[in-house]
């Protein structure tokens, strides 16, 4: 006869040949950290609206859909791992953009923009 378990509400599973970890709290500490970016309407940005932890990408997404869209809020959602985030420095702001700051053509003040356009 086989090893079964109980563990977690699910009714006696067979747990022969399946790898177990005796501490659960110590596998979701391995879970990864993801950054969730939300849209909020159409044509509208993903904006960042929290983080979490899951065991992958797709665990991301659902549960980022049940923690940040449980009253219909958006219309996409974007879970990216925290390591694949390269940031730039706040401590390196002036050097890091000042190459931009030369260069005023790239200013929208010198484009006339139509009243139609929406979000400008």
């Amino acid at each position: 006869m086989s090893e079964m378990t109980a563990e977690g509400g699910h009714g006696a599973v067979p747990m022969q040949g399946i790898p177990t970890v005796n501490d659960p709290a110590q596998s979701r500490r391995d879970w990864l950290l993801y950054e969730v970016f939300l849209r909020g309407k159409r044509g509208l940005n993903h904006v960042h609206v929290g983080s979490l932890h899951a065991a992958d990408d797709n665990m991301a997404l659902h549960h980022a859909r049940d923690l940040y869209t449980r009253r219909n809020e958006g219309v996409s959602i974007w879970v990216v791992a925290a390591t694949d985030i390269t940031a730039s420095s706040p401590d390196e702001k002036d050097p890091f953009f000042a190459p931009a700051g030369d260069k005023v053509y790239r200013h929208p003040t010198f484009y006339d923009i139509p009243d139609d356009v929406p979000h400008m």
